[in-house]
């Protein structure tokens, strides 16, 4: 194992034995390293490489703490990873995406409140096939968010946050090349969030794959 990855090991087993507790600032620097029995470089990189997971903050002339390990801030790297997805998987990020997301809208009926049905509601009526594309994608990212954010599962939430990125390029391309796309994506996402609404999961999980799986089959037809 590489000094760097030791060291990491060795604060990832401080934190999760819950010798360091979220919030918590780390001891000195050198007096941590003694303690680790590890220099003091190897310590430096394991505390940057932590950083970048959030799993540590590094505040100049202050000290360096554990975060809040809150699920949401953790998986923040995961849209940072995404980022560097490759077109031809575009189709694996969709599958996943197909499995998440029928089952944020089950839960999402099982749920939602009275006022995020509003809010989605006034969402749906504040665009149209005339709108511009541009409008048009940033609702339909917002839709998908809410839909989630209506679950209370903070976890699924960032994921299906995270994979909604590299699937953006899709909704783009099919909106501006097939005809029907924008009518057909509005009628769906009517759809889901009446489901969602009569509290009824498995018609709600039913219309957000058949959404899922138009853009997944319209894409397999165009590469």
């Amino acid at each position: 194992m590489a000094v760097t990855d030791e060291a990491i090991e060795k604060i990832k087993g401080m934190i999760v034995s819950g010798a360091l507790q979220p919030g918590q600032r780390l001891p000195k620097e050198a007096d941590l390293a003694t303690d680790l029995g590890l220099s003091r470089n190897s310590l430096r990189e394991a505390v940057k490489a932590l950083s970048l997971m959030n799993i540590l903050d590094v505040r100049q002339g202050d000290g360096t703490y554990v975060t809040s390990l809150e699920s949401p801030l953790l998986l923040e790297a995961l849209s940072f990873i995404v980022d560097f997805h490759r077109d031809d998987q575009v189709l694996e990020f969709l599958a996943v995406r197909r499995i998440l997301e029928p089952a944020a809208a089950a839960m999402a009926a099982r749920s939602v409140t009275a006022e995020q049905v509003a809010e989605l509601r006034e969402l749906l009526d504040a665009v149209g096939p005339a709108d511009g594309i541009d409008k048009l994608i940033a609702a339909d990212l917002e839709f998908h968010r809410r839909i989630s954010q209506a679950t209370g599962n903070r976890v699924l939430c960032s994921l299906l946050e995270g994979l909604s990125t590299p699937t953006t390029r899709a909704r783009v391309w099919r909106g501006l090349t097939e005809p029907t796309a924008l009518e057909r994506t509005l009628a769906e996402h009517t759809a889901i969030l009446d489901a969602v609404e009569a509290g009824d999961a498995e018609a709600a999980r039913a219309w957000s794959t058949v959404h899922i799986a138009n853009l997944e089959r319209w894409l397999e037809s165009v590469l």
